[in-house]
């Protein structure tokens, strides 16, 4: 039997943003925190249509993220294919799993419905007084550092690369101008070199795979993913644990309409009962205006716009699994055709 293999990418959600993951003037985020809403609530409905026509078997694979908050709630209020699915745990992420087989022409919505009563999570001290050491958390958390401070690699390519030469002295540069080696002033002053020396940037629609850490370093550019792999390579290369979280971004037009974007940002991990459980948030690919006005808005904020769907478990399987889509095996003289959406209802500020 003769199969061909059809794979789509949830990094496209939204026409406008086909391939890049977001869009800089999406996550532009007002200065004063008082203008900015900490709380919001909606329904969300996510998922992939995929129909099956013709003569021959075929077979769907999807593994749909069950989300979370930073802070809030979130309840499942409806699986939409009620057939052929199980709830799993995969690198530390918890899914819905279908898994069709059919010869049957047929159209099928997989997903879920959810209802999200989210809020904003900010850590107010940014000078970082209880937060641990580089060197603590390497003494107390051997295993964070030995689960987040490696190489992470997708598809056989490094793209968080704290070896590479170029990432670890840049690193180690910023460091070693420091007078302390406080990992949440650590974390701070990368980030501000980050902000400082890249910028936000779209890929082109033909060139729509993230840039492995080095590559954005030489550029000086890319999108959400790409500022974020850096970031991530640029604290493990200095022994502080740093993760990928990827999910959805909502937006509130001015207009009143409200839309939902994928995105990715990361997480660092400071101790100190900071932020959750000692991780703090860090978008990388805000613009506030400013380097302050980024560190104040976007350095150690997760706001309630920020929805979850997956936090990287430092594997190279938790790479690739977060950047997947569905999978549709299928024989010749089989048309397959999918597309992803997300669909917002209900929103209250």
């Amino acid at each position: 039997m003769g199969k061909k293999t059809v794979a789509a990418f949830i990094v496209i959600l939204i026409a406008v943003v086909a391939g890049s993951g977001c869009i800089e003037s999406l996550i532009d985020l007002p200065t004063v925190y008082q203008t900015h809403p900490v709380r919001i609530r909606y329904m969300l409905r996510y998922g992939y249509n995929i129909s099956c026509s013709g003569a021959g078997e075929y077979e769907i694979k999807y593994l749909c993220n069950k989300p979370s908050v930073a802070s809030g709630n979130i309840t499942v209020a409806e699986i939409l294919y009620q057939k052929d699915y199980e709830h799993v745990e995969l690198v530390n992420n918890s899914f819905i799993r279908w898994d069709i087989k059919s010869s049957d022409s047929s159209s099928y919505e997989l997903g879920i419905n959810i209802y999200v009563d989210a809020e904003s999570l900010m850590v107010s001290d940014l000078n970082g007084e209880k937060a641990f050491s580089i060197k603590q958390i390497k003494l107390m958390y051997p295993g964070l550092v030995d689960q987040y401070c490696h190489p992470q690699s997708m598809e056989n390519k490094t793209y968080i690369d704290p070896d590479h030469v170029v990432v670890k002295t840049v690193a180690e540069n910023i460091v070693d101008g420091l007078d302390t080696d406080n990992s949440f002033v650590v974390a701070k002053m990368l980030f501000i070199w980050l902000k400082e020396n890249t910028r936000y940037e779209k890929h082109e629609e033909d060139k729509a795979l993230p840039q492995p850490a080095n590559l954005t370093y030489e550029l000086r550019s890319g999108d959400c993913d790409d500022l974020s792999y850096l970031y991530i390579s640029l604290c493990r290369a200095v022994g502080i644990p740093a993760r990928l979280i990827r999910g959805f971004l909502i937006k509130e037009d001015r207009n009143g309409s409200v839309n939902v974007f994928p995105h990715a940002w990361t997480e660092v991990f400071v101790g100190g009962n900071l932020g959750d459980n000692g991780w703090i948030p860090v978008e990388c690919a805000g613009s506030g205006g400013s380097v302050k006005a980024d560190v104040h808005q976007n350095f150690g904020l997760e706001d309630c716009f920020h929805l979850r769907l997956f936090v990287d478990d430092g594997s190279n399987e938790s790479l690739n699994i977060s950047s997947s889509g569905p999978q549709v095996f299928y024989e010749q003289g089989m048309q397959v055709d999918m597309f992803s959406f997300a669909m917002i209802t209900g929103y209250e500020s």
